[in-house]
């Protein structure tokens, strides 16, 4: 086994413990709202994305089912992070950072073609809809973004995270669906 899957096969299980947290995270960056709408928007697509019923890979899939969303959490935390946000509080900033250094790790283990398809579909997901919401109007609509506040709290207060076993074929499996699923 290669230095980068021992170290994504040790990332990944915190990864996953930590999703809810970095999902609040990002809600605290939509819900800033002195902070400038591209920033905003990167943080709306990231968590639209979350709540997707048909995503690159199923989140009843054991063991990665739930990677996918760990790397578009971490690809939004990229955007808005490189976007140099002013508002947002400190503890949001530095968990930001935490994510955004993780796709490093993720560009290593994907390599530079996957990885960019899997960049550019996040990207993309700033100007989509999830559950009927746009992400304007999750920017906008005081209804909407309140909806959205009471779909993360209730990831966040119920979810559990799964098991991860350390076996390499996951990160075979995790590599297929995405090369699968990513428009080329």
């Amino acid at each position: 086994m290669s230095d980068i899957q021992t170290r994504a096969l040790e990332a990944f299980p915190h990864w996953l413990k930590a999703l809810s947290e970095d999902l609040v995270a990002l809600h605290r960056v939509l819900d800033c709202r002195d902070e400038r709408p591209e920033i905003r928007r990167a943080a709306a697509g990231g968590i639209n994305y979350f709540f997707k019923s048909l995503d690159l890979i199923p989140d009843g899939i054991d063991d990665i089912g739930y990677l996918d969303d760990a790397f578009i959490i971490r690809l939004a935390a990229k955007s808005i992070m490189n976007a140099d946000p002013a508002h947002i509080d400190d503890d949001a900033r530095s968990r930001l950072n935490q994510l955004r250094e993780d796709t490093g790790l993720m560009y290593e283990l994907l390599g530079n073609d996957l990885f960019l398809r899997l960049e550019k579909y996040a990207n993309a997901l700033s100007h989509g809809a999830v559950r009927g919401r746009t992400v304007d109007e999750m920017l906008s609509d005081d209804e909407v973004a309140g909806q959205v506040s009471i779909d993360v709290a209730d990831f966040a207060n119920t979810y559990g995270a799964p098991a991860f076993s350390n076996d390499p074929k996951n990160l075979i499996k995790l590599k297929a669906f995405l090369d699968a699923k990513l428009p080329q």
